[in-house]
């Protein structure tokens, strides 16, 4: 009896909380902005506004971060995502 009455209770707020997780994953991990930072970067250096070495440089860092963004969008999609300290 005592199961089905916290279920009641906290269920709600737990659904809140897994909606508020999702969305700052979401944000945080942005895959458009960071493919939308990979074209600029190169439009940059093809424009000659940046050199080879920062263009890269930048390149490498955004790949890196797309990579870890794809990631962390599909552990959510299949609700495996960990926050860790």
């Amino acid at each position: 009896m005592t199961l089905i009455i916290d279920d009641l209770l906290f269920r709600p707020f737990v659904s809140i909380l897994d909606i508020i997780h999702a969305t700052a994953v979401q944000e945080l991990y942005d895959v458009e902005a960071l493919q939308a930072d990979l074209k600029e970067n190169q439009l940059l250096y093809e424009l000659g506004e940046r050199s080879q070495e920062e263009y890269e440089r930048r390149k490498a860092e955004l790949e890196a971060d797309l990579d870890a963004a794809e990631a962390a969008r599909e552990q959510l999609r299949s609700k495996q995502l960990e926050v860790r300290g």
